[in-house]
């Protein structure tokens, strides 16, 4: 297998934590995003979207983070992607983290820390208050559901809980701040206790 990634990307750090957890023999390749290999011919054959994660086995190819975590556990024959009701809950945190928590925080990032140094422009303050806002409000949902709660779905890890804080280790890169929201917090540092999710990129 290999696993197209870059260190900077939360997609693919869902999808190497996954593979590191799940103790996978994998190939790891950078694909350099700041020097725009994304769009190079040669990557755009693997994915046409231009994006990372990707992941070819053999003849198979998947992209998307999100379904690359699904195959990865299929694989591996692992619980954290069950085969029961519990599906439906992950799948709802995977479409609320990408439609509602990372879409924001990403905003944030990009025009705080990316969008200067892309040559686009100085940020756009409409665009924080917006995305700050949203942010905290998705936050909120987040910090009241783990009231009580170890795990996102369940009584155990499963890759709703790597999909939903793959945003997280950027949160400086945005100028964004737990402080409000402890359970998340708390969530959190028992995920950043996992040796895979400590060192989920190639060193």
């Amino acid at each position: 297998m290999e696993l197209y990634y870059h260190e900077v990307s939360a997609p693919a750090r869902k999808a190497c934590v996954a593979a590191r957890y799940l103790n996978l023999p994998a190939t790891y390749k950078r694909v350099a995003l700041e020097k725009g290999e994304q769009s190079s011919a040669d990557f755009l054959q693997v994915n046409p979207n231009g994006k990372v994660p990707v992941l070819t086995d053999g003849d198979k190819t998947v992209w998307e983070s999100n379904a690359i975590m699904c195959y990865l556990a299929e694989k591996a024959g692992s619980d954290i992607w069950p085969k029961d009701e519990r599906q439906t809950d992950i799948v709802r945190w995977f479409c609320w983290e990408t439609a509602h928590f990372s879409r924001h925080i990403s905003t944030l990032i990009f025009e705080r820390a990316i969008r200067t140094q892309v040559g686009m422009g100085e940020p756009r303050q409409e665009a924080i208050v917006d995305a700050e806002g949203f942010y905290h409000r998705f936050a909120g949902v987040l910090d009241n559901h783990l009231t009580g709660r170890e795990y996102l779905v369940g009584n155990g890890l499963t890759l709703a809980d790597f999909a939903v804080a793959s945003t997280l280790p950027n949160l400086h890169m945005g100028q964004i701040s737990l402080d409000k929201y402890p359970e998340i917090q708390r969530w959190y540092s028992g995920l950043e206790e996992l040796p895979a999710w400590q060192a989920p990129f190639p060193t």
